[in-house]
Order: C-alpha cells, then sequence, then structure tokens
C-alpha cells in the first residue's frame, strides 16, 4: 500500500470563535522521523478547552492555525526504521502531552500540548513520536477509544494520584460531562460510593445507571453541599470531582471530608457566581486542593488495565457521533451541555 502524501485537516484561522474559524484545507505530510509513526486517525472526542482555545481564551500560548483537539484513536500505517514495539496495524492513542511519559510534568512537557501549544489531532493522518503512544484495549472501538487521553485520563489521575481511592470511599462527581462520567466509573470499579451532581434529572437518570448511589439536583437543591454532608453522615467526600471552577468549588470544599478530603481541580464550566474566600472553608476543613493535569503515558497504561479488568462499568459513554465533514456541528453540540459522556467525530 503507497502512503498518503497529503491529509485534510481543520485547523483555526482566527481565535474568535470556531462558527467561521473552524476550516478544513488540504496539507502535506512531511517525512517520518526515525522514532515516529505514521497514523491513520479514525475517531477524535471533543474537550470543552477545545471550546476554549476556539475562543481564543486558553490560558496557555496557541500554535498559529492550530490543528485542534488532543484526543484521538488512530492506526499505525508506517514506522520509523528506529522504532520499537510497534508495527503497521497496531490501534493506538497518543498522550495528551506527548512528552508526558512518566513521573510529574514541567513546562517543557506542557509545551508539547496536542490541539494548543502544538498541532492536534483533527486530521485524517499525522505523525506521533513512537514514545508518546499507548495500545488501545482490544474490546474498545476507535470511538470509544478516542475519549481516553484526556477526560479519562484525567479522571483516573485524580482518583488515583498521591492519595489513591478506595473501597468504600465516598466520591462526588459534579456534572455530567466527560470527566465526571469516567470519575464516576472508575470509582464504582473500586467499590466507592458514588454522589453525582447535574441540573437535569434526566441526565442523573443516566448517571444512576451508570452506578451513581446519590443523586442532586442543584437547580432543586442549590446547598448540594450540605445535602453531601446530610447522604455521607455528616463525613464528606473522600474525593470531589471539581470541574466548574470558581463558581462551584466553594461548595466543594465545604463537600470534602474533614482532614483528609481531596478536591481536584479539573475545570472551570460553572457559571455560579463565585464565593468571595476559600481560606477559611480550606483551613477549617483540612482539604487538599490538587490541580490536574491530565496524566503521563504510564499513567495510561496503568488505566487501560484498570479498564480492561472492569471492561463493562468502565466502557467509555459517548452521547453522540458526527461525521469528519460536521466537526463545527460538533462543536456547536459540545457547547450546548446537552450532552452526557462524550461526543465524537468519526474521522476515518
Amino acid at each position: 500500500m503507497s502512503l498518503p502524501t497529503s491529509t485534510l485537516a481543520y485547523s483555526l484561522k482566527e481565535l474568535t470563535g470556531y462558527e467561521k474559524n473552524l476550516v478544513l484545507k488540504e496539507s502535506p505530510i512531511g517525512s517520518i522521523g526515525a522514532q515516529e509513526v505514521l497514523v491513520k486517525v479514525h475517531a477524535v472526542s471533543l474537550q470543552y478547552r477545545d471550546l476554549v482555545v476556539a475562543r481564543g481564551s486558553y490560558t496557555a500560548p496557541i500554535a498559529e492555525n492550530v490543528v485542534p483537539c488532543s484526543d484521538a484513536a488512530c492506526e499505525i500505517i508506517a514506522v520509523g526504521n528506529e522504532v520499537k514495539g510497534w508495527k503497521v496495524g497496531d490501534r493506538v492513542c497518543a498522550n495528551f502531552c506527548p512528552d508526558h511519559v512518566y513521573g510529574p510534568t514541567n513546562e517543557d512537557i506542557n509545551n508539547s500540548a496536542l490541539g494548543g501549544q502544538q498541532h492536534g489531532v483533527l486530521t485524517q493522518y499525522r505523525t506521533f513520536p513512537a514514545h508518546s503512544l499507548v495500545r488501545i484495549p482490544d474490546h474498545l472501538s476507535y470511538e470509544e477509544a478516542s475519549t481516553l487521553p484526556c477526560a479519562a485520563l484525567t479522571a483516573y489521575n485524580a482518583l488515583y494520584g498521591p492519595v489513591p481511592i478506595k473501597a468504600g470511599d465516598f466520591v462526588l462527581v459534579l456534572g455530567t460531562g466527560g470527566v465526571s462520567i469516567f470519575a464516576l466509573q472508575f470509582a464504582v470499579a473500586a467499590g466507592a460510593t458514588v454522589i453525582a451532581t447535574s441540573s437535569s434529572d434526566e441526565k442523573l437518570k443516566i448517571a444512576s445507571k451508570l452506578g451513581a448511589k446519590h443523586l442532586i439536583n442543584y437547580n432543586k437543591t442549590p446547598n448540594w453541599h450540605e445535602e453531601v454532608k446530610r447522604v455521607t453522615k455528616g463525613i464528606g467526600a473522600k474525593h470531589v470531582i471539581e470541574v466548574g471552577g470558581a463558581g462551584t468549588l466553594f461548595k466543594s470544599v465545604k463537600s470534602a471530608k474533614m482532614g483528609d478530603g481531596q478536591v481536584h481541580l479539573i475545570g472551570f464550566v460553572s457559571s455560579e457566581a463565585a464565593e468571595s474566600s476559600l481560606v477559611f472553608p480550606i483551613i477549617g476543613g483540612g482539604c487538599t486542593l490538587r490541580g490536574i493535569l491530565i496524566g503521563s503515558v504510564a499513567q495510561f497504561e496503568d488505566m487501560n488495565r484498570l479498564m480492561e479488568a472492569n471492561p463493562e462499568v468502565t466502557r467509555p459513554v459517548i452521547d453522540k457521533v458526527f461525521p469528519f465533514d460536521k466537526a463545527v456541528e460538533a462543536y456547536a453540540y459540545i457547547e450546548s451541555q446537552k450532552h452526557v459522556g462524550k461526543v465524537v467525530i468519526k474521522v476515518a
């Protein structure tokens, strides 16, 4: 089979919104480095981050005319002459930060982030360094596997970081987006008790089917932190998956277990007004705030083993799949926040 010499790829010509700036164009494929692989992209999943990048409000510098998106499931179609351990036909994901192989991150590693500082994956073909790759679990489709590099690994890093989850822990997940749903599933697999919040009773029904034991509609129960304390008999949540940001952080801190609660700071999607001060609730509650920067290749491999050992309860939840030529519509659907779990673009 002859290798492709060009690829159709989306790029953002300006960072003033995706609606008119997300354009599809043909680009040449560069030569394959000695330690690189060329992949065919089968599926890409979207993140809230992709909207923020397109709006020009991301906190890190963005590559010019950036190819967006960080999460893809791919098939290797060629390997460099020094690559070991990979072959044509292997199904792989590349890590969110390709250079984050193991251990803690740093500024140089963060600057390798796909779909932001570096060109991303919303393309038919591209090369990756071999060290960035993780094998896709056999039981997952390409669409399902495309959800793993950011949402799944972020949830895994939160729950299995310095203070690993234990059976019997209470875990609070805010909302029903990609990270929160994966955290729910990983917590259930660990034998923890999950408390889920949402503005929608219909979304909470899905969370219940996935294993959440306690459901809180925060529109009906605005002081949801008090309800968390009630259902945990005053203990609070050992792990809080905090995706709201400034508008929800105060209540997340108040929801955390006194003395050793872990509040994992991941997102900033909340539209709630921010509380004025967190100093006294943090000191008084004795909780730990930890920012989560996705995870490493090593953690990705550990996570996949967890998923392979618990295939039913950890299967990715995909709300909707869009064709490659409907990427703008996929972005609009993410922006609507109607989804539960992940939104995917089928590329190949």
